[in-house]
């Protein structure tokens, strides 16, 4: 076969070759095949890229439009009943769905003789059902500690209110007669003790047996309402007195102490030193921050002494009650 022939032949090869190649079959698999076909003719045509490009940006079909469905979960329902423009139309009930149904076909039940028109005011309430809420949720409990009229009647579980912050129960009811007099009764002088700076008290164990005498034992109790703040020589806690499941009053307890050894006591000083303090209260022992009564006990039970330290000499006066001056170690009496 000479050379002419054999050009000739793979001439005519090449153009009885219909199969497609790579170029090819990237066209027609992005769906261009055929603006790529209207491009050539053009080309061959015109010899302008640009004009046959515009050309048949033109002769394109429009492109058809694309309807969107969203499905409205459930969740979207109940949110978009709190929404301000939610509420001038009526919101399907869900509950009324069919499992093989769209929650956006149900029709809300209508109700006869009631209007579905919303509230002028977009921001108004809207109006409740028939319903009962008290069907769909709890009963509202009240908050322990929260005041309220006092019924007689203890909480249900009194261990969960947190006496170191609740007030309940303050000045709900009254002590009943019987327990007034208890409280209001006029302290025994004999009963009242003398510091030597001339103040007067009455002992811790006096308001407790007083206490107990009108509520009875396990009727009262005191509760710390914080931690113990310890200075250089003083230690101080606030304590709260309850009595019969009601609070009744707090106060800051306060004493001294000397040394490490002694905090222990220190702290438990002042407890009483509140107890005393809360008990002001109901009244108990109230003469002594009666100053008409200060100075009828000063001047009919106490007495001025002097002093002296044993081991300075030094002098000072200290007040006793009349017939009781016992200085103690290292005073002695001149």
């Amino acid at each position: 076969m000479t050379k002419e022939e054999s050009q000739a032949q793979q001439k005519a090869e090449e153009e009885d070759d219909d199969e497609p190649d790579e170029w090819d079959k990237r066209i027609f698999s992005t769906g261009c095949a055929e603006e790529n076909t209207k491009m050539t003719d053009c080309y061959f045509e015109k010899k302008d890229w640009r004009a046959c490009a515009s050309e048949v940006y033109i002769l394109a079909s429009p492109t058809p439009a694309i309807t969107f469905t969203m499905f409205v979960p459930r969740r979207a329902l109940f949110a978009a009943q709190r929404l301000p423009f939610a509420r001038a139309r009526p919101i399907a009930d869900v509950t009324l769905q069919k499992p093989d149904e769209d929650v956006t076909q149900i029709a809300a039940p209508a109700k006869a003789g009631s209007t579905t028109s919303g509230p002028s005011n977009p921001y108004q309430p809207a109006p409740v059902a028939e319903k009962s809420l008290s069907e769909s949720t709890p009963p509202k409990q009240e908050p322990l500690g929260s005041p309220r009229v006092w019924d007689g009647r203890h909480v249900d579980a009194p261990h969960e209110v947190d006496w170191e912050k609740s007030w309940f129960g303050i000045g709900s009811k009254p002590v009943t007669s019987e327990q007034n007099r208890v409280l209001a009764r006029a302290i025994n002088p004999d009963d009242v003790e003398v510091k030597p700076d001339g103040i007067v008290y009455l002992p811790e164990v006096k308001y407790r047996r007083r206490l107990n005498e009108a509520f009875g034992p396990m009727g009262w109790g005191m509760v710390n309402r914080g931690d113990v703040v310890v200075g250089t020589n003083i230690v101080t806690r606030e304590y709260a007195l309850i009595v019969n499941g009601r609070f009744v009053s707090q106060a800051q307890g306060v004493n001294n102490y000397f040394s490490a050894e002694g905090l222990p006591a220190a702290i438990e000083g002042c407890k009483s030193n509140a107890l005393m303090r809360c008990c002001k209260d109901l009244g108990i022992a109230s003469e002594l921050w009666d100053p008409v009564f200060l100075r009828w006990f000063r001047k009919h039970y106490m007495e001025e002494r002097w002093v002296e330290h044993v081991t300075t000499k030094k002098k000072r006066t200290f007040w006793y009650k009349k017939g009781l001056a016992e200085p103690v170690f290292p005073y002695k009496l001149v």
